[in-house]
């Protein structure tokens, strides 16, 4: 193998915003469905720490025909005279050189959520065009921008009246992203998560696209009618919704437009998530204290569901992985409900103390705490790492929630209550355990014949299949790679675990048999380093039915053991629904778009289709061929984005109220490609 030559002329310095787009995946996770999101939340958390500084009340988010976006704040506008040292106007400077902004000092920003400084000019970069436009002293500004270069100076556009603020209006590079279909979904629940943190911003996303319509569910709308005054709608700015995608003449429909506006800001976005739960107790814990640089903001309440759902935000950055706040708030509720479960008799003298896990079960919350310098784990910032923040949120949480249970005594009961019983429950289902370990299970004859397990030990190339049926379960072990492919059949439908305390579903035989499998444990047993494999595969059947089973499963994973999913272990088995067999050979279709495209290709009278009802209904050749050979089968890996969201999505498909599932099913209906009755 020849040397190759390494000397000075090997080394490259990468000027401007070159290194972006040299290395895109650096800055915004990926070019893909999520990095091309990414570019609009960069630009609205600009916005948004305009309205932390109480210089911005209204954002306005447009998807254009051509799949730009335009995003609109009435702020300070971004500065626009020269910078000395430069010889360039400040928002040129802002737009083209990375860590530069007004969030690193001086009196521009006391709390901002882009803090990394390389938001605005990442989204330049990444662009294949962008125009900035600002309002500033009573002058309009614009410069135009093309793959992070300025192509015009700043232009002087002439007067603009009181109007202030900033437009950017970009489209993203079409040699940078796979695809530049914005999801109005997507951008719609991020843009309401940002509504509910930050109390009376009106925000409004706007799609002109022609198949605006037909993008995704469009938002839910909810009005509980209270004391504060809420705005939450999706306007057609043609006519009623006809629900075909056109006006009440048949006309075309306008712009797809939903609007965001909370007063009771994150008090509101709790009585959001509890909307199809049943909260335990009338009033909604609201806790606020600040001191020097920090705020905390804290709204909480209990429902008679068995999970805990405790969303935490820095600076309205959603901190996924939690931090040092969230320590704080943790140790601030199991110590102040254990001081008053003692002090009003609620647990004995000889009753060991309630734990965390006690405490927070059906527990709803948001906590939101702004820090003038906080520290984030990397450009992801989904973990606070502020070691002060912990004390302060703790000292407040502490004092005022405890003034809470003492002025509520009733709304006191009915927390301590459940959180009592939770322990008692916590206790039964420890025996519970015990049964679903690895070693007991897979030792004894509990379950003869249910797992059959791969040869190969490495976790790492291991799957597991969680096969529906005994029949199709025969079918999948003969088909399989024994080496790294195990198998897992499952009987019928698995428990409700959205209906039931964790006891109770560690009795049912399918989930024990789940868990033993997996090898992890569960709940504070949870040990995702003994997992037995890395990829867990819900193979069920292409049927109303499978879909129903698939559901229950994957509600299973979310509310038990939703790290496996986190670290990117479940994933979902796409079987064929036809066979099409022409001139002896096969093709498969996956839905009836699929079939109806092989129909034309081969012509409808010299083809022969088979509809598989299920997985047991494919020979093992077919099955392997379809859906098991890593060479050729399609694997839908298991992610949650917006945990509020699928916690909302969950409750409503798989909870104990009717009318929300039946609205669900309505709303989505019509995007549903396959259905089979």
């Amino acid at each position: 193998m020849t040397e190759q030559s390494y000397d000075v002329g090997d080394i490259q310095v990468l000027e401007g915003l070159e290194p972006v787009r040299r290395r895109p995946g650096m800055y915004i996770g990926s070019t893909g469905h999520r990095g091309l999101h990414h570019l609009v939340y960069e630009v609205v958390d600009n916005s948004v720490d305009e309205a932390l500084a109480g210089a911005c009340t209204r954002i306005d988010v447009t998807i254009c025909k051509d799949c730009s976006v335009r995003v609109v704040d009435n702020g300070r506008g971004i500065p626009v005279k020269i910078m000395p040292q430069y010889g360039r106007p400040a928002v040129e400077i802002v737009m083209t050189k990375l860590h530069a902004g007004g969030k690193f000092g001086g009196g521009g920003y006391k709390v901002s959520g882009g803090l990394h400084g390389v938001g605005v000019s990442v989204v330049n970069a990444l662009s294949e065009w962008l125009v900035v436009e600002v309002c500033r002293e009573g002058r309009r500004f614009r410069q135009r921008y093309e793959r992070g270069e300025p192509v015009t100076d700043l232009e002087d556009l002439g007067p603009c009246g009181e109007e202030r603020g900033t437009t950017i209006h970009f489209r993203p590079d079409p040699e940078i992203f796979d695809d530049l279909n914005f999801n109005f979904s997507t951008l719609s629940q991020r843009l309401r998560e940002v509504a509910f943190l930050n109390r009376s911003l009106r925000i409004t996303l706007v799609d002109e696209r022609e198949d605006a319509w037909t993008t995704g569910a469009v938002a839910d709308e909810w009005d509980e009618g209270d004391d504060d005054r809420r705005y939450d709608e999706v306007e057609d700015l043609v006519g009623a919704d006809s629900g075909d995608g056109s006006g009440p003449g048949g006309e075309s429909r306008g712009p797809r437009v939903v609007t965001y506006c909370y007063d009771g800001g994150i008090i509101d976005f709790v009585k959001h998530i509890n909307t199809h739960k049943e909260p335990i107790h009338p009033n909604i814990v609201y806790i606020e204290g600040s001191e020097e640089d920090h705020t905390v903001e804290l709204a909480m309440q209990w429902n008679a569901g068995y999970t805990d759902n405790v969303f935490t935000f820095a600076n309205n950055i959603n901190t996924h992985e939690g931090g040092t706040h969230l320590s704080g708030f943790r140790s601030a509720i199991t110590r102040t409900i254990n001081d008053y479960a003692r002090s009003k008799g609620f647990l004995k003298e000889k009753e060991e103390n309630l734990t965390g896990e006690d405490v927070r079960e059906g527990l709803v919350a948001i906590l939101s705490v702004k820090l003038r310098n906080p520290q984030f784990e990397g450009q992801t910032k989904t973990r606070l790492g502020n070691s002060e923040i912990r004390g302060f949120v703790e000292s407040v949480v502490a004092q005022k929630f405890a003034e809470f249970l003492e002025e509520h005594p009733s709304d006191a009961r009915q927390i301590v209550n459940k959180c009592v019983q939770a322990a008692r429950a916590r206790l039964a289902a420890r025996k519970a355990r015990d049964l679903t370990r690895r070693k007991s299970v897979l030792e004894n004859t509990t379950l003869p014949g249910k797992l059959a397990d791969c040869s190969i030990r490495d976790p790492s190339v291991c799957e597991l299949y969680l096969v529906e049926g005994d029949s199709a379960g025969g079918s999948a072990k003969q088909a399989r790679d024994r080496s790294f492919q195990a198998i897992l059949p499952l009987r019928g439908k698995i428990i409700n675990v959205e209906k039931a305390r964790l006891t109770k579903i560690l009795s049912n035989s399918e989930i024990q048999a789940i868990v033993a499998a997996c090898g992890t444990g569960v709940g504070d047993e949870f040990d995702l380093s003994a997992a037995r494999y890395h990829k867990i595969i819900i193979m069920t059947d292409a049927d109303v039915d499978g879909a129903h089973i698939r559901t229950l499963i994957l509600t299973f994973f979310f509310r038990n053991m939703p790290e496996l999913i986190d670290a990117g272990y479940l994933y979902i088995a796409q079987p064929p629904l036809y066979r099409v067999n022409h001139k002896r050979q096969d093709y498969y279709a996956f839905d009836d778009a699929q079939l109806e495209e092989l129909l034309n290709r081969f012509g409808r009278n010299g083809v022969t289709v088979q509809r598989f009802k299920g997985l047991g209904e494919m020979n093992p050749e077919q099955l392997w061929e379809t859906t098991m050979n890593p060479d050729k089968r399609t694997l839908l890996q298991v992610t949650v984005d917006d945990a509020a969201l699928a916690d909302e999505i969950f409750t409503t498909l798989m909870g104990d109220k009717v009318e929300p599932r039946r609205d669900f099913i309505t709303e989505n209906a019509r995007y549903v490609r396959t259905l089979d009755v």
